[in-house]
């Protein structure tokens, strides 16, 4: 095993005026077995960073380290690493042992050593039963394990997942998680895990790095992101749904907020300074906004209502900005009515209006 280091990492394609930056100096530090999940949207670098460790990208400044080694101009096969693709990437004329194998056998090591490597990582994934098989006759979760059996028998210093489950169906996708978490649980490998899915980040990681445009917007554990997002782009992101962000400008005497444009006004459950008059953005969670019978902090008008089983989603409006709610399934509201609502003091976040930090 080994750790991860990335010191001021850039990617730049093109050159000169045609130069389009994509990575702008990631720093970070990866320890020795731990599992770290970049997350973010499409196009924001993460698996461009993924594939700079992996040595399928080049690196066009800055330092990547693993273990004690620069690995900056070293081939993929020289870096002990092993990657699971998207998209399996399994033979088809093989069989899952012959999959699982053909990596050793090109290392030239002996049979009776790849026997038992592929025997152990097939008891490790429950693939004992369809060695023989081929990729065809198998369920896209079991191709998604023959592809990580095949990285497990590498015994590599790292292990490195480019969205594993994306093709996978949402009960699968479940399954794969778990069967993700025993392994590491089992082998203890330093890991890097990049997806798009914040449900997989928040529950496979225990560290995350927010990405966005090509800048790690925060690096924390799952409950340390969610708890005190570092950018207003990390609290829209991470959360489903996303923390309600209502920008605007104290009241003169501290005790509420006045929405931009001056449509709606929220009292505030503590008075703030009046020195902090200054334009900011309010931000507070789905789940932290309480239905009241009467009165309330706010009061918001419902557009629409989606039930979810055993909660409910309350879409409605805060002046013209949009707000959404978590509430128990049991709960009377209907589309057109007007409802109050209240929060604590505690779940309030504060951003900047301008650098969209948190403040």
């Amino acid at each position: 095993m080994a750790a991860i280091q990335f010191r001021q990492v850039r990617k730049t394609y093109g050159h000169g005026s045609k130069a389009v930056d994509v990575i702008h100096g990631i720093d970070a530090e990866i320890a020795d077995g731990e599992f770290i999940v970049m997350v973010g949207p499409s196009g924001c670098g993460k698996s461009t960073l993924l594939r700079m460790v992996a040595g399928l990208e080049e690196i066009s400044d800055g330092q990547i380290i693993i273990g004690e080694r620069v690995v900056n101009e070293l081939e993929p096969a020289q870096r002990d690493i092993a990657m699971v693709f998207q998209n399996y990437a399994l033979y088809p004329h093989m069989t899952v042992r012959e999959n699982m194998a053909y990596g050793l056998k090109i290392q030239r090591l002996p049979k009776a050593e790849i026997d038992q490597r592929v025997q152990r990582a097939a008891a490790i994934l429950e693939l004992d039963a369809l060695l023989d098989r081929t990729p065809r006759q198998l369920s896209g979760g079991q191709r998604q394990r023959v592809a990580m059996g095949r990285a497990i028998v590498r015994k590599p210093a790292v292990f490195l997942f480019d969205e594993p489950l994306s093709n996978l169906d949402a009960r699968l996708r479940v399954q794969m998680r778990l069967e993700i978490q025993k392994l590491h649980a089992s082998l203890r490998t330093t890991s890097l895990y990049v997806t798009h899915d914040q449900v997989e980040a928040m529950t496979l990681g225990q560290r995350m790095i927010v990405m966005n445009r090509g800048v790690a917007e925060q690096i924390g554990t799952p409950a340390e992101v969610y708890a005190r997002p570092a950018t207003t782009f990390v609290a829209s992101f991470i959360g489903s749904p996303p923390m309600n962000l209502l920008q605007g400008r104290l009241t003169s005497d501290g005790s509420g907020f006045e929405t931009d444009g001056g449509e709606a006004q929220v009292r505030l459950p503590q008075a703030l300074p009046a020195a902090a008059r200054q334009p900011r953005i309010m931000g507070v969670r789905p789940e932290h906004l309480r239905l009241v019978s009467e009165g309330g902090l706010a009061r918001l008008e419902v557009e629409l209502v989606e039930a979810l089983g055993a909660e409910l989603l309350v879409h409605a409006r805060c002046g013209k900005q949009a707000v959404v709610l978590r509430c128990a399934a049991n709960v009377a509201v209907a589309s057109g009515q007007h409802i109050g609502v209240d929060f604590d003091a505690a779940d309030v976040h504060w951003f900047d209006v301008e650098s969209l930090r948190r403040m």
